[in-house]
């Protein structure tokens, strides 16, 4: 399940780096990278993409993902159990993930390895690249996703009996997209196509100059004169 905020609210901290207008851009390429390398992944049946937004649930739709509305509207963790629920409504032993929607650089194959060495364990997630957070939780067949995901989620899901999984070589499973330092970092490990598309644009000059200081590119670090 890839859950995913309607875009007008997405990515909000992203704004000081790449403008308001390009923001919800990149929130939509960010999942649209992420779900066709999840759909591209050896070891995924399907993706869930659980939001209320249209374009989103359109674009995505159309890449080959089942959309789910939002129906609880109680915030990230309701909507990935909801999520869950849906995919067990039809395949009740089915095993289930949640995945991030912002992670533009991912690698179908880095995310079956992570999927594979979760599938060892009743719940298994993989922190994020500040080790702070969670960019993926899973349940095998029979158990429970409970997410709580989140701020500090690699502690919480710790604190739940999840198993941390802990691999090399995963950067872009657990390289997920908040700020233009994160996209930055996302870019060095190779963009999808989705969000590559966007990278180059350029904020109104409004936003690109604002109080935190002139607009840096999000991907070649580039300031131009304000």
């Amino acid at each position: 399940m890839v859950p995913l905020k309607p875009l007008v609210a997405a990515k909000s901290r992203l704004a000081v780096s790449t403008g308001e207008l390009l923001r919800p851009q990149l929130a939509l390429a960010f999942a649209q990278d992420t779900v066709a390398a999840a759909l591209a992944c050896p070891v995924v049946r399907d993706v869930v993409v659980v939001t209320d937004d249209p374009l989103a649930a359109a674009e995505l739709t159309a890449l080959g993902a089942r959309t789910v509305p939002d129906s609880p509207a109680a915030g990230l963790n309701a909507a990935l159990a909801h999520g869950a629920r849906a995919v067990r409504a039809d395949r009740p032993r089915a095993a289930v993930a949640a995945l991030n929607a912002d992670l533009p650089a991912l690698r179908p194959a880095e995310l079956a390895r992570v999927l594979t060495a979760a599938g060892d364990f009743p719940r298994a997630f993989l922190a994020d690249a500040a080790e702070i957070g969670t960019t993926l939780l899973a349940a095998r067949a029979g158990s429970e996703l409970n997410p709580a995901f989140g701020g500090a989620s690699r502690h919480r899901h710790l604190s739940t009996g999840a198993v941390e999984i802990v691999l090399a070589g995963v950067d872009s499973v657990r390289r997920d997209v908040d700020t233009g330092e994160d996209l930055l970092a996302a870019a060095a490990l190779g963009l999808g196509p989705y969000t590559a598309r966007h990278h180059a644009a350029r904020p109104p000059d409004r936003t690109a100059c604002g109080v935190r200081g002139p607009y840096r590119d999000p991907v070649s670090g580039a300031r131009p004169g304000c």
